[in-house]
């Protein structure tokens, strides 16, 4: 099979299996990766035609890696991850591979790479998001920086066209993603939709306030304020228990 690879996983004997087993199906290994940010600049130095992914690693995970990528090649997964990811994997993934794993299992993903018609890898994220103790943060492009945002550090969130604009204390960043992603996988961390485009952290609440007809602002701490909507006022008296 002509076919080139990239692997990628923390563990130096987990890596070196997989290259072995990619030798065994004459694949040719491009790279291998210990970690994802080391992953990116690898698939994108050598534009690999699949990659075998471990999904708990340093640094960033193997999801964090998959969405700060623009476009990726079709992923292996392999990994010790719980049954949750696995159910996600089966859903909307060529192929996983639960550590330990046989060559014959190996071969066996490997014939479904030119056949699978995978969802797109959004999918994937959006179920694997829907675990709760799976968006603790959130890893976004910072120039050519990668850079990490745990979430109890974000203010708000704004819709801004295809992306959302996370806003801190630090500055704002831009995410390719949609407010219903970030409304769903943020639902355990104190954010309430206030407005259509807009998802307020309720913990920098400082006040609310009548604006024009019917209408409220959230003022935050720092000072900002921001528009709610009808429904969103409603959501609010429930999360601020008012």
């Amino acid at each position: 099979m002509n076919m080139k690879v990239i692997i990628i996983d923390d563990e130096p004997l987990a890596r070196s299996i997989v290259a072995e087993y990619c030798e065994e199906c004459e694949l040719e290994v491009l790279a291998e990766c210990a970690n994802g940010l080391e992953a990116i600049k690898a698939i994108q130095l050598y534009n690999p035609d699949l990659i075998f992914l471990d999904i708990q690693m340093p640094k960033i995970t193997g999801f964090e890696m998959l969405e700060i990528l623009e476009g990726h090649p079709p992923v292996i997964f392999t990994t010790a991850f719980d049954e949750f990811a696995i159910k996600a994997f089966e859903i909307n993934a060529i192929d996983y591979l639960l550590k330990p794993f046989s060559l014959e299992r190996f071969k066996k993903a490997l014939g479904k790479v030119n056949h699978a018609q995978p969802a797109p890898i959004k999918d994937l994220l959006e179920t694997a998001a829907a675990n709760p103790a799976a968006q603790n943060r959130i890893v976004v492009r910072d120039g050519s920086k990668i850079k990490i945002i745990p979430v109890d550090k974000i203010h708000y969130l704004m819709a801004a066209d295809d992306y959302v604009k996370i806003c801190t204390e630090d500055g704002a960043f831009l995410k390719k993603n949609t407010m219903n992603f970030f409304e769903n996988s943020l639902a355990n961390h104190h954010f309430v939709r206030t407005h259509r485009s807009y998802l307020v952290n309720t913990q920098f609440i400082s006040r609310i306030e009548p604006y024009e007809k019917d209408g409220h602002l959230v003022i935050l701490s720092n000072g900002k304020g921001l528009p709610v909507s009808r429904a969103g006022y409603a959501l609010l008296k429930v999360a601020l228990g008012i």
